[in-house]
C-alpha cells in the first residue's frame, strides 16, 4: 500500500447497526442497564421521532424502541458521556433516566 493514503474505514461515518436481542420498554423498568449506544429515526407510523437504545444487562446485548421524548432528549444531551449505567423509571405518563 501508498504510505501516506487513508483507508475508508478511517474517516467513514456510516452507522453501526445497533445489536441485541429486543425487550420492550415495560421489561426494564427500575433495573439498572448499561446504556452502550443510541440511534434516533424517524417513526413510520407518526410524524414523530424514535429512539433505539442499545444496552447491557449483564453480559448480554439488548435493543428496546420508544417514542418517548423525555427519553430522546435526555439521550442526546448526555450521549458525549455514553456509556454510563441509568435506571428508567416511568412517572406518570412519561420516562425519565435516573
Amino acid at each position: 500500500m501508498d504510505e501516506g493514503h487513508q483507508r475508508f474505514s478511517d474517516f467513514t461515518e456510516e452507522e453501526v447497526p445497533l445489536e441485541g436481542k429486543k425487550r420492550k420498554i415495560e421489561e426494564i423498568l427500575n433495573i439498572e442497564i448499561l446504556i452502550t449506544g443510541f440511534r434516533i429515526g424517524k417513526s413510520k407510523y407518526k410524524d414523530k421521532d424514535y429512539l433505539t437504545l442499545q444496552y447491557e444487562n449483564g453480559k448480554e446485548k439488548y435493543i428496546t424502541f420508544t417514542g418517548s421524548e423525555v427519553l430522546i432528549k435526555q439521550t442526546q444531551k448526555y450521549a458525549e458521556k455514553m456509556p454510563f449505567y441509568v435506571t428508567i423509571r416511568k412517572v406518570n405518563n412519561y420516562y425519565t433516566m435516573t
